[in-house]
This record gives C-alpha cells, structure tokens and sequence, in this order.
C-alpha cells in the first residue's frame, strides 16, 4: 500500500472509468460518480475552500460534469457546477426534507 502503488491504482481506475463509459454510451444511460475529499495542507491556508477530490486528474478527465455539494444552514444543501461543456459555472440551493429534494427553506 501507499505511492509504490498509486500507479497501479490509478491505471485501474482510469480502466474501469472508461468500462463506465463505454456502458453509458452503448445504453444511453447516465452515469453519477461520487468522490470524497480530503484536506490539502498544500494548498493556500487563507483560501475559502482547502479541499481537494480524491481521485485527481483520472476522475476529472473521466467526467462530462463535475459538481461539487456541500452543507448549508440546517437542512440546505448547496451544489456548484465546477465544469461542464453545457452549463455556466453556477450555484443552485435546495433542501432535503422528509420527501427528498425540495425547495431551500429560510
């Protein structure tokens, strides 16, 4: 475990990407991606968001879009389009509520 094997590892994700999307061509089926995020102590410490996404360049270069979400006031939630070749960058606001995805609440 550890860097002796991040090449192997990132070989094997950038395959099984590819499988994904291959599949959501030949289907014609979306498919949604999720990565954690970790702190980046190299980053700038005055910068408003310190958090890098796990998988680096292998899953950015295997995303049509990128979205980032994050936490709100109480049950807000905020997403972020980070890069798409179709829509601007841009925020939007909604709220998980008993019945799912709902409009913000103030």
């Amino acid at each position: 475990m550890g860097r002796g094997e991040l090449s192997e590892r990132q070989m094997q994700l950038a395959q099984f990407l590819r499988q994904l999307t291959r599949l959501a061509e030949e289907f014609g089926v979306a498919v949604f991606i999720t990565n954690q995020v970790t702190a980046d102590p190299g980053g700038m410490s005055f910068a408003k968001d310190s958090t890098k996404p796990i998988g680096g360049n292998i899953v950015a270069h295997a995303s049509t879009t990128r979205l980032r979400l994050r936490k709100g006031r109480g049950e807000n939630r905020i997403m972020t389009v980070v890069d798409s070749p179709t829509l601007p960058e841009a925020d939007a606001q909604f709220a998980l509520g008993h019945s799912g995805i709902c409009d913000v609440t103030e």
